[in-house]
Parts: structure tokens; C-alpha cells; sequence
């Protein structure tokens, strides 16, 4: 049986008239850049974050990248966040010239260790960039008390996690600024390349707004240098269409997780070594469904042979990639980043997985280590 590691196209199949219909609207208007697609769109997306304002940008990666120019992140500054995360996290703090500086991960959540942060800060440091991940926020309450003793700035990586929770409160609703992806695979996608920011503060939410468009206001008048990280009104019109399901395909990303959960325990697969995930906090919407499994390269390579899709979220932590080693960093210093490297693997949770697919994927598991 196949069963890929996500089916975008059975996703399209079930909206496929509103989605056609949405973005036919922007061809016919032929306003493609900003304008009321992307206005409803980001009023869209502050409501269901819980924020005042949002701003559409043109990935997640530029959500960073322009909250953090936002935040006056500079040459000399330090940027303390994890070393187990997609590359754009440390990627962007290094490109406006700071020095990413990181904190290992604790082993249930992957999230940033809490009682670890404090012990980093120094007179550099300015901001506190923690990573939402896999769909679970990080433990924003002790990250929030630690910026406000050294006066810091907090930027949430809320890139896998549109709609998790934390004590009640919403990804991206927490820190002063909150960055948002729609890459096509997360769970929010839209048809390419996009993202948002959201901020709790009018100002704020201004400044960014103007620096999404080369630092202009008014039109051909730059106070600052900005760039060109506008959302498009197509990605706009795709996004707002999906996000009127988000919460339907999240609630089905959990019955899958909880489905998984079981099949595994019934197949006495902890007994083996495996772990399953673990929800701490109280909204986990499922980006991906991650195991720690003994073996795990060869468990990937039968599961693929059996056409289960599945994926190594991330092979190598950010510290020992190469293109950061000038940060002095070896084999040893984040242990916990390094044995999630080595154990971690991502099985299918898309919202459309069928019971046959859960079965398969948990008979090939019990297979593998029978």
C-alpha cells in the first residue's frame, strides 16, 4: 500500500471549487500585488492567532528575517535560540550579521530547554528567538519572564505551529513579533512561497508593514531599508480559503496522532524502544508526527521499500553544520539536539491518512521490529 508522507492533492480535491473560485477573483481584478485579498487574508490570520495585527509576507523565512530587522538586530548582537530547527531560524540571524547563540533542546517536546536560557544571555544578547516545534509551543511563560529581567526582545518560530496553544494562548500571540509559514507542506500552505507575521503592538505592526516594501511610506519616501517581502494576493487568496478548514484538518491530525498512538501501544512497539510523542502543552496541532526509533536509517530505508513516506526532521543539528562552524561549536555541545538527530523520524499525519494507511504503517513498524 502507498501512503506518501503528505498528500497535498487530496487536499486540493476536497476544496477544490472555493479555492478555483478565489483565486479566479484575483485573475479577473487583476490586482495581484497586496490589496483586499491580502487585507482579508492577514485580518484572517490575526483573529484566529489572537493578535491584534498580522502581516502577509512572502515566506517564513522572510517573517525572520523582517522581525528581526524590525527589532534592530545587528552586527555584534547576539540571538539565542535552538540548534534543532529548520536552517532559516539561525540562517536569518546570521545574515543581518549577529551571532546566533544556542541553547539545547529538551527531549520530550524538542523544544528549547527553559532552564538553560538564562545561563546564555549576555550584555550582547537581544533577543530570545524560541522555535514553536513540530506543532508544539515551546514553555513561552519562563521564556517571557527571562526577556522581560534582561530586557530582550521575543521572536516566536511559529513556522510549524498555526494554532497550537500554550496555557490558552495562541502561537505567535505571546512574543512581540510571531512568524508564520505557508510553505505548501505545513499545515497551513498555500500554493508556493509565503508567510505572516503577527504583533500584539500597532506600532510594531506598522513598522513592518513599511518594511515589507523597501522601507516606503509614502510611496517613493524611505525612512528605512526595507525589501521586497510582500505576500502576493494569489498566495493571499489560497491561504484565506484553507484557513477556513484549518481547524477541521487539525482536529483530524489528532484523531490520526491519538490512532497512531494506540495502533503502536497494541503492538507493544515501546517494548521495542520507540517512543511516541509526547503533548505538554495544551494545543499540539501535528505539523509532523515524530517518533525516536532504535535503528532509525535502516527502519526509514524497509518503510520506504514498503512505499511509506516518511522524513528525517533534521539529520544534522544547526551547530555542526558547516556553514556555522566560525561559531567554535563540536561534536558534544548539544547532546540532546544531536541524539534527536540521530533517533527522529517523521511518519504521514496529512488530515486525509485512512485507517488502512494508519494500519500499514503501524503493521511495518511491528514488522521491523518483531
Amino acid at each position: 500500500m502507498n501512503v506518501p508522507l503528505l498528500d497535498l492533492k487530496a487536499q486540493y480535491r476536497s476544496i477544490r471549487s472555493e479555492i478555483d473560485a478565489s483565486v479566479a477573483e484575483v485573475f479577473e481584478s487583476q490586482h495581484f500585488i497586496l490589496g483586499p485579498k491580502v487585507k482579508a487574508c492577514e485580518e484572517a490570520i490575526a483573529k484566529y492567532s489572537q493578535c491584534a495585527h498580522a502581516i502577509g509576507v512572502s515566506s517564513g523565512t522572510d517573517a525572520l528575517l523582517l522581525a528581526l530587522t524590525a527589532a534592530g538586530i545587528g552586527p555584534g548582537d547576539e540571538v539565542i535560540t535552538s540548534p534543532y530547527t529548520f536552517f532559516a531560524t539561525a540562517g536569518s540571524i546570521t545574515r543581518l550579521g549577529a551571532r546566533p547563540v544556542f541553547v539545547d533542546i529538551e527531549p520530550e517536546t524538542f523544544n528549547l530547554d527553559v532552564s538553560r536560557i538564562e545561563a546564555a544571555v549576555t550584555k550582547r544578547t537581544r533577543a530570545l528567538l524560541p522555535v514553536h516545534l513540530y506543532g508544539q509551543m515551546a514553555d513561552m511563560d519562563p521564556i517571557m519572564a527571562i526577556a522581560r529581567r534582561h530586557k530582550l526582545v521575543v521572536i516566536e518560530d511559529a513556522c510549524q505551529s498555526i494554532g497550537a496553544e500554550y496555557k490558552g494562548r495562541r502561537a505567535g500571540s505571546i512574543g512581540d513579533y510571531g512568524c508564520f509559514s505557508f510553505f505548501p507542506s505545513k499545515n497551513l500552505g498555500g500554493a508556493g512561497d509565503g508567510g505572516a507575521l503577527t504583533t500584539q503592538d500597532k506600532e510594531l505592526a506598522a513598522r513592518l508593514s513599511i518594511l515589507r516594501v523597501h522601507g516606503m511610506e509614502p510611496k517613493y519616501f524611505h525612512e528605512f531599508i526595507g525589501g521586497n517581502f510582500r505576500l502576493d494576493a494569489l498566495q493571499a487568496a489560497v491561504v484565506a480559503v484553507k484557513m477556513r478548514h484549518l481547524d477541521d484538518w487539525t482536529r483530524q491530525r489528532q484523531s490520526n496522532a491519538a490512532r497512531y498512538d494506540r495502533l503502536f501501544a497494541a503492538a507493544g512497539l515501546e517494548a521495542a524502544g520507540v517512543r511516541l510523542p509526547r503533548v505538554v502543552m495544551s494545543r499540539h496541532v501535528f505539523n509532523q508526527y515524530i517518533l525516536r526509533v532504535p535503528r532509525r536509517d535502516e527502519l526509514r530505508a524497509f518503510l520506504q521499500q514498503r512505499e511509506i513516506g516518511v522524513e528525517v526532521y533534521y539529520p544534522l543539528p544547526l551547530h555542526l553544520q558547516k556553514c556555522f562552524a566560525s561559531l567554535g561549536h563540536g561534536q558534544g555541545d548539544f547532546p540532546e539536539s544531536e541524539r534527536a538527530a540521530r533517533e527522529t523520524l517523521a511518519l504521514p499525519i496529512y488530515p486525509e491518512l485512512t485507517d488502512a494507511q494508519a494500519e500499514w504503517v503501524a503493521g511495518s513498524l511491528q514488522a521491523f521490529f518483531r
